[in-house]
């Protein structure tokens, strides 16, 4: 395999949490090359699971999408040091309004290598306990609605185009497999 390495960067747009960087390239021939990436601070998505077997979505405006998505609570890694679990148990809280009492890693991610640096962290939330009230960050959050769907589900979602975003969908299936694997152990 032919190495890389990035002999130069140089910053075209930094943004409350992103930055645009032009990074300039060099394989091991010496041929050089730039690329345009953009520097995201890591993502968290929680598949919030309630005890007898549905998951809580949220329906949000996504202004990159230009409509609104079905996704599971998710959040920037934007808090300095915040392990990705905590910031998980904050996105449940903060979006669906309940506490997990049992978060489990599902999956870790890069989001669009292609161009992104976005690394994504995917937990199941379990053990569900309702909070007494949520607060709203953005006025995206403030206008969310949390919908219930059985796990059972979620094929016919993914099919039907409903769920569109690539960390839920990878989520909700692992999610599924987990919820499912005792119940296939005893068969």
């Amino acid at each position: 395999m032919t190495g890389f390495r990035v002999v130069d960067t140089a910053t075209r747009v930094r943004s409350t949490f992103l930055e645009l960087v032009e990074a300039t390239i060099e394989s091991d021939d010496g041929d050089t090359f730039t690329r345009t990436i953009v520097r995201h601070p890591g993502a968290v998505t929680v598949v919030p699971i309630t005890d007898d077997g549905d998951v809580l979505l949220v329906r949000q405006y996504r202004a990159a999408a230009g409509r609104d998505i079905l996704e599971a609570p998710a959040g920037k890694r934007d808090v300095h040091g915040e392990p990705p679990e905590e910031t998980g148990r904050r996105e449940l809280e903060e979006e669906v309004g309940h506490r997990a009492g049992r978060m489990v890693l599902l999956a870790e991610a890069f989001t669009s290598p292609g161009f992104c640096d976005e690394y994504a962290y995917i937990y199941a939330a379990l053990d569900l306990t309702p909070l007494a009230s949520t607060y709203a960050a953005t006025a995206e959050e403030a206008a969310m609605t949390v919908e219930r769907f059985p796990l059972a589900e979620v094929d016919d979602l993914i099919a039907r185009r409903d769920l569109v975003d690539a960390t839920t969908i990878v989520g909700v299936l692992l999610a599924r497999q987990l919820v499912d694997a005792p119940r296939d152990a005893d068969r």
